[in-house]
């Protein structure tokens, strides 16, 4: 997509939300792959764990030199980053949409593309 200033500030009003809405399915799609593809990575290591011989510190050393955990941890670090790039243009389309006078488009708008590394559901619920 990757629109730029000047372009989405020409365009109509009707092709501005349009192009607001495909860029918020757009980051949604790929916060869903990536967080799937997260949680994966969590069932891998957890996996590793529970199967692994030794003590604690052994099981870590063995899961954190795993050559397919690097991958798939190298995997999850590029879709973080495509998909912070889509929010930069929600965030960009937003901007615009507010510039020209309009209301603020409603949505999940202040959710955050990298809520960090940890996975908790209860440290996210303890931050809102």
């Amino acid at each position: 997509m990757s629109f730029s200033a000047d372009a989405l500030y020409k365009m109509s009003e009707v092709e501005l939300l349009a192009s607001y809405a495909d860029a918020r399915r757009q980051f949604v799609e790929k916060k869903f792959a990536r967080d799937t593809q997260r949680a994966r990575l969590a069932w891998i290591r957890a996996k590793m764990f529970t199967s692994s011989r030794g003590g604690i510190t052994e099981r870590n050393m063995a899961i954190d030199v795993s050559e397919e955990i690097a991958r798939k941890g190298q995997e999850v670090r590029e879709m973080t980053r495509e998909l912070d790039l889509v929010k930069v243009e929600v965030d960009i389309i937003a901007s615009v949409i507010r510039f020209r006078g309009a209301p603020a488009p409603v949505g999940g708008h202040g959710e955050d593309a990298s809520e960090g590394d940890t996975g908790h559901e209860g440290d996210r619920a303890a931050s809102d």
